[in-house]
């Protein structure tokens, strides 16, 4: 990873970060969040050092990471990413996938748009009703059917249609997120047996694995076929729930489109938009 990434990110976090949450007097200030020298004091270094780190002119030891997310209180998932930016696995553990209160509040608050949540591995972990009414994620009875990742590379979508770029989109968005969270979860054996899944059973994930594209944008476009013919043109936008360390998947269509309009049927003629919590990790 580039330092400058690492720096963004702390920058970020300690400009986001209350002084009153990290037990500093808030006062009257002129930035936000605490200052360098604050964030210095609590995680035993400079101030000149930590604006080397956030301007990418140093690379800290695993160490200093940890003492930066102590200090700041950060979350699992803020540690957890921190770490991955400085190219060090955090502490062992396996992927969550429990679905907390924000992610259910984003499920149920969107009740006309199409959303599921995933865990850090790419395995859906809940679905809303209007996700389900597009139906297109036909059951295989298979250990990864839920896994985003082994149904892109492993098994495709018959009702998942995209242009040569937004699949080229999607596929480096998907690696990207397993790299990174393979990064934080070096002792997840599901996550390590579907990365050896996906190497073995598809050429295109272990050359991207092996040599990953960047990712300029977390989301691209669709065609989903709906069991009647038609077909519906969606953007799915990838959002962080870092509290979580999960992710939700937002479909929607362009204001005032014919497209709009069809989804809108679609979710319509579903009934009541329900919650349901699936998924599996793989064997066992």
């Amino acid at each position: 990873m580039e330092s400058h990434e690492f720096g963004a990110a702390v920058r970020q976090l300690r400009e986001s970060t209350a002084p009153e949450s990290v037990g500093l007097p808030a006062g009257r200030r002129r930035v936000r969040g605490l200052r360098r020298e604050e964030l210095g004091e609590l995680a035993g270094m400079s101030a000149d050092y930590v604006r080397r780190l956030e301007q990418g002119r140093s690379h800290p030891s695993a160490g200093v990471v940890k003492a930066i997310a102590r200090a700041l209180r950060a979350g699992r998932a803020d540690y957890e990413r921190l770490s991955a930016l400085a190219g060090y696995a955090a502490a062992d553990g396996q992927v969550p996938n429990e679905v907390g209160p924000g992610a259910m509040r984003l499920l149920e608050r969107f009740t006309d748009t199409p959303m599921f949540v995933s865990d850090a591995a790419m395995n859906l972990v809940a679905v809303n009703g209007p996700f389900l009414a597009l139906g297109h994620w036909e059951p295989l009875g298979e250990p990864w059917e839920w896994n985003i990742a082994w149904r892109t590379f492993c098994t495709p979508f018959s009702a998942f249609q995209q242009s040569a770029a937004d699949a080229t989109d999607h596929q480096a968005i998907l690696v990207a997120q397993l790299r990174s969270a393979r990064l934080r979860y070096p002792a997840d054996a599901s996550l390590a047996a579907l990365v050896d899944e996906l190497r073995s059973r598809s050429r295109l994930f272990d050359t991207l694995w092996r040599t990953p594209r960047p990712v300029a944008a977390y989301e691209s476009s669709a065609d989903f076929v709906h069991p009647d013919g038609t077909a519906v043109t969606l953007v799915g936008s990838l959002l962080a729930i870092p509290g979580d360390d999960l992710a939700a998947l937002m479909l929607t269509a362009a204001p005032g489109s014919a497209d709009a309009a069809r989804l809108a049927e679609i979710v319509e003629a579903a009934g009541e938009p329900a919650i349901t919590r699936v998924g599996q990790t793989g064997p066992g």
